[in-house]
């Protein structure tokens, strides 16, 4: 059931004991808009909880409060309500949503969105979960200090591409001008997830050597080969704006071996296209301009289809 930040404090109110979690492989956006939410309720005596059913990505480390999250088996996983954050559907949180019994809420801002808690509170046209969370702690009075707005200011920022992506608008500046005002430090913020390993720019060098462009020129696809190690496999988190910058490009793909025997995962990024429809298409979900989907096959097998019904895509929308 669709609600609203009202409700959705009501419900905050209520629980003395609450499960936070979001979706797996996450990023700065489910991560500092779980670690807020997580401090905000603390400040108000709420017992509270951070589970996730998957490791942490390394450039996140400076987060505060990260080492609260924590990963038990999911059958341990109880209180009165679970909150799901930056997630539109519960397949994507792992474990956690299967075996909890109590009430839920789910706060998120994806189009695909599919109702799947007792109340939802979701605004499609931000840019990121953080500014809803921003919104309702603001709503409720609560204190926000310069921890909660340097996860805030994360969640924000890295969900528009540090201010770059299409999702940038009004909204999302003076969200994020109102995070320095609490403390946020944008420069140190910007420093930590942009400082790169080596590690990082090696596996970025074996990728982009797969870098294929379409004979239109307006796809291009990206591949995470084998022989990456798991972790490198996972820390990709930007590889995709490569082929997305190239001039006249309308769609970029990246396709990377999940952690499930022959299983793909596959990123989309667009200029026009509503990628969000596409990704549907496929069992997946985003947004208009950035959305993904998990498709079972060999990435051989899976790439000449997902190619095929990108291009058929742009024809039909006359791109």
């Amino acid at each position: 059931m669709r609600g609203t930040s009202a409700e959705a404090l009501r419900e905050l109110s209520r629980a003395r004991n609450v499960v936070l979690t979001t979706h797996i492989n996450p990023d700065g956006d489910a991560l500092g808009s779980m670690l807020a939410l997580y401090m905000f309720l603390r400040q108000r005596g709420t017992r509270v909880q951070m589970w996730l059913d998957d490791d942490l990505p390394g450039m996140y480390a400076f987060l505060p409060e990260l080492d609260k999250i924590v990963r038990p088996p999911a059958a341990c996983v109880q209180g009165e309500l679970i909150v799901v954050l930056d997630a539109s559907d519960p397949g994507r949180t792992g474990g956690a949503w299967t075996h909890f019994r109590g009430r839920s809420l789910n706060i998120d801002h994806h189009l695909s969105n599919s109702d799947f808690a007792d109340i939802t509170v979701i605004d499609e046209t931000i840019a990121a979960t953080g500014i809803l969370i921003l919104r309702l702690i603001e709503e409720a009075g609560g204190r926000i200090d310069k921890e909660m707005a340097s996860c805030l200011y994360t969640a924000i920022a890295t969900d528009c591409g540090f201010f770059r992506y299409a999702n940038t608008d009004a909204q999302t500046l003076h969200a994020a001008a109102r995070l320095v005002t609490y403390g946020a430090e944008p420069h140190t913020i910007s420093e930590q997830i942009q400082t790169t390993p080596l590690s990082k720019i090696t596996a970025l060098s074996r990728v982009l050597d797969t870098l294929e462009v379409t004979d239109c020129g307006k796809v291009a696809a990206i591949t995470v080969p084998p022989g990456i190690s798991s972790a490198d496999v996972e820390d990709t988190e930007g590889f995709i704006d490569y082929p997305r910058n190239i001039a006249g490009v309308e769609v970029a793909i990246m396709f990377k071996p999940s952690a499930e025997k022959e299983t793909v995962k596959i990123s989309f990024r667009s200029r026009r296209l509503n990628v969000s429809e596409l990704a549907q298409s496929l069992g997946g979900g985003g947004h208009a301009r950035a959305a993904g989907c998990t498709l079972k096959g060999t990435i051989t097998d899976v790439k000449p289809r997902v190619l095929s019904r990108v291009l058929d895509a742009l024809r039909e929308n006359g791109l």
